[in-house]
C-alpha cells in the first residue's frame, strides 16, 4: 500500500506519518521508485501501535521510542523488559534510594519489592498522599486493596504464558494503560450504586448548629 492509503487505514495523517518515519518510530517502506514506497501489513500494526502509545494520555514521544525498543530489542531478562515497559507509563515520580513507606506495604501485602520497578515508587508517594491528607492507612485497608488487585492482576497476566517477549511487551503497557481507566470508572460507578441504591445509607448533615 502506499503511504496514503495506510493513512486512511490507520487513520493517521500523512505528515504525522512522515514524522514517525524521520524520527526513526515507523520503519521506511520499499522503495518502488524515487518518490514512492511500498508498506506492509507490519507497518499498519506499527503505525497503530504507535497511535495508542502516544494516545495514553498525553505519553511522551520520548516514552513512546522507549517502549518500541523494549519491543524491538527486548532485554535478556523478561520480567526486566515488562517491569522497564510498564514504568515507562504516567505517573512519573522521581526515584530516590529507597522506599519505606511502599517497602512496609509490599512485604505485609506478600509482594515482591522491587525497588527499581516504577510502581514501588508510586505507591510510596500514593501512601505518602493519603498520610498528608489524615486519610486512613493501616494493614486493613492495605489488605482490602492489595488483595483486589492480587485477584484482578491474575487474570490479566494470565494470557503473558502463551505470548512471544514483544507481543507481551504490547499487552502489558497498552493493557496496564487502557484498563486502569476502566478500573477507576468501575469503582466510582460502584461507590454511585451503593449510595443511589440503599445498600450503604448517604451521608447526613450534623445536627449541631
Amino acid at each position: 500500500m502506499r503511504i496514503s492509503e495506510l493513512s486512511k487505514r490507520s487513520g493517521v495523517p500523512v505528515a504525522t506519518l512522515k514524522f514517525y518515519i524521520r524520527e526513526g518510530l515507523l520503519p521506511r517502506g520499499e522503495a518502488v521508485s524515487a518518490t514512492n514506497a511500498e508498506y506492509g501489513e507490519e507497518h499498519l500494526a506499527r503505525v497503530r501501535l504507535i497511535a495508542a502509545l502516544a494516545d495514553v494520555r498525553g505519553l511522551p514521544l520520548s516514552r513512546v521510542r522507549e517502549i518500541l525498543a523494549l519491543i524491538d530489542e527486548p532485554a535478556p531478562d523478561p520480567v526486566e523488559t515488562l517491569g522497564r515497559a510498564v514504568g515507562a507509563l504516567p505517573p512519573y515520580v522521581e526515584e530516590a534510594d529507597d522506599y519505606p513507606r511502599a517497602r512496609e506495604a509490599i512485604e505485609h501485602a506478600g509482594l515482591t519489592y522491587e525497588p527499581r520497578f516504577a510502581a514501588v515508587r508510586q505507591l510510596d508517594s500514593a501512601i505518602r498522599a493519603i498520610e498528608d491528607a489524615g486519610l486512613r492507612w493501616n494493614p486493613s485497608v492495605l489488605s482490602r486493596y492489595a488483595d483486589a488487585m492480587r485477584a484482578v492482576a491474575g487474570e490479566e497476566v494470565a494470557p503473558v504464558a502463551e505470548m512471544t517477549l514483544q507481543d507481551a511487551v504490547v499487552y502489558a503497557v497498552l493493557g496496564t494503560a487502557l484498563y486502569e481507566p476502566v478500573m477507576l470508572a468501575l469503582r466510582r460507578l460502584a461507590h454511585h450504586h451503593l449510595l443511589v441504591s440503599g445498600a450503604v445509607p448517604p451521608p447526613t448533615e450534623s445536627a449541631a448548629d
